[in-house]
């Protein structure tokens, strides 16, 4: 079985420090985080980022600092700006830090309603234009799927041209207005993606460890951090990123998968 790839989530676009105080917002923050959660295990930072009040951005030299910070402190670490953003952002925000060629970056691959009146709009010509944006800067995408249609979706647009082979998936699960987070639900998600996909599993909420756990036994990938989830354990705030990480690898000991260097991310995920 390939060794394991973890993915810490670092801060997100919604969370706040009214939901932990840790969460990082400032350029600082952010990359001290950043680097705990690397030290900690993390191969890939995936990164929002968050003008110093905590309002989200998609500021290209907001991502241009923080990407150069996080560097500079952990020169070996994947990091991967979200083109996510926040609801109600324009597709030229929100593909803004593509154009600081990173290795890899989120493609939603549709719409889902977050609750209330928020809706998180992917439309069919939104994703065609991240994924030949990504081609054309050589960015190795991160195919976000909230449901099964979603699946469907980017293997249409690959077979379209639109995102390359292989893909590697991120099953965003218990968020909601997107599928459950079971053992039920991941094992059709990860029996619906093409031969020689890879992927990662988010479990939401109280159900971030519960699904992690699933995706080392099953030969996926991990993403944990404040953007997912808050808690260590119920009731009991996380005091950092790194918290989040360091309990991945404790469960990945026990149930005999290793942990990935960068280095050997990168060969996993073809980006050398």
């Amino acid at each position: 079985m390939e060794k394991l790839i973890i993915t810490a989530a670092i801060c997100g676009a919604e969370v706040t420090k009214e939901h932990n105080p840790a969460v990082p917002y400032t350029v600082e923050e952010i990359a001290s985080e950043a680097e705990k959660a690397y030290k900690a295990g993390a191969s890939i930072i995936h990164l929002h980022v968050r003008e110093d009040d905590g309002t989200p951005t998609q500021d290209k030299e907001r991502f241009r600092v923080c990407m150069e910070a996080i560097k500079e402190r952990c020169p070996e670490a994947i990091v991967q700006p979200s083109t996510g953003g926040a609801v109600g952002m324009s597709n030229n925000e929100r593909l803004q830090p593509t154009e600081l060629n990173p290795e890899m970056a989120t493609l939603d691959c549709g719409t889902c309603n977050f609750g209330g009146d928020e809706v998180f709009v992917n439309t069919e010509n939104t994703i065609k234009e991240f994924g030949t944006r990504m081609i054309e800067n050589n960015i190795k995408p991160e195919v976000e799927v909230f449901d099964k249609g979603m699946i469907d979706m980017a293997i249409r647009l690959n077979k379209k041209g639109f995102i390359k082979s292989p893909m590697h998936f991120n099953f965003v699960m218990g968020v909601n207005g997107g599928i459950s987070a079971t053992p039920r639900d991941l094992v059709f998600m990860a029996g619906s993606i093409p031969a020689g996909s890879t992927f990662t599993v988010s479990g939401i909420g109280r159900h971030e460890f519960a699904m992690a756990s699933m995706a080392i036994i099953m030969g996926g990938h991990v993403r944990v951090g404040f953007e997912d989830n808050v808690f260590i354990s119920k009731g009991v705030p996380a005091k950092s990123n790194a918290e989040l990480v360091e309990r991945v690898v404790r469960l990945a000991n026990e149930l005999g998968r290793e942990i990935a260097t960068p280095t050997e991310a990168r060969e996993i995920l073809g980006l050398n």
